[in-house]
């Protein structure tokens, strides 16, 4: 399989020293148990008695519009839980697109997730500074290498498409599509309303925002 080569970055503790904290104030309100309106609510409680158990994230700022959030929170349970690839498979690509779309919060809550699954610590530190970890399995590996060229060139090559097709089938391959394209949308969401990392957690990298002029 050809692998694309990613730049290297000088290490994980010069990237994160090297970041400034992140405002703790979101650019937009969010919708509260005082606030809400009858259609904010039922989006609310739906979430909140699922598997979330809560509302964090992208979709505190959904509930702007309550039809938005319904199909999102329904979008993403089903990419986060239920498709046929494994949860550490699932991580991975999400860690990728963290990371691509430069979205702190999705990197911090991700890598929380890659922990409690056991993605090794040199795996997750490669992935930070945006560098093809080493000893993958062939399934991770593919995983990772469909996600980055995605994320870096909106398509894949021919020949990582061919190998993930051969590993995992068609219907995975589109799932994996899919999840990638609705991280995105995620880190987008919390890039652009700059959605705030918990109370004194530091960005492992600036927003993208922090280098425009």
């Amino acid at each position: 399989m050809r692998v694309v080569r990613w730049p290297i970055a000088h290490g994980r503790s010069k990237l994160e020293h090297s970041t400034r904290i992140q405002a703790t104030m979101s650019r937009i309100s969010f919708p509260t148990s005082e606030t809400m309106d009858e259609h904010q609510r039922r989006v609310h409680d739906k979430v909140v008695s699922g598997r979330r158990g809560k509302i964090v994230g992208p979709l505190r700022a959904a509930l702007h519009s309550p039809e938005l959030a319904d199909r999102w929170q329904a979008l993403g349970e089903f990419l986060r839980y239920n498709t046929s690839l494994t949860p550490r498979l699932s991580e991975l690509a999400i860690l990728v697109t963290g990371r691509a779309c430069q979205s702190p919060f999705e990197w911090y809550a991700h890598r929380a997730e890659a922990e409690k699954l056991g993605i090794e610590a040199p795996i997750i530190d490669a992935l930070l500074v945006q560098s093809m970890p080493v000893g993958l399995t062939d399934d991770e590996s593919t995983i990772i290498q469909f996600a980055t060229e995605l994320n870096r060139f909106r398509s894949v090559s021919d020949a990582t498409y061919a190998q993930a097709l051969e590993r995992f089938g068609e219907r995975t391959v589109v799932e994996l599509t899919a999840l990638v394209g609705y991280y995105t949308m995620v880190a987008m969401t919390l890039n652009a309303h700059e959605i705030p990392l918990p109370e004194g957690v530091a960005p492992a990298f600036p927003l993208p925002q922090r280098s425009l002029s």
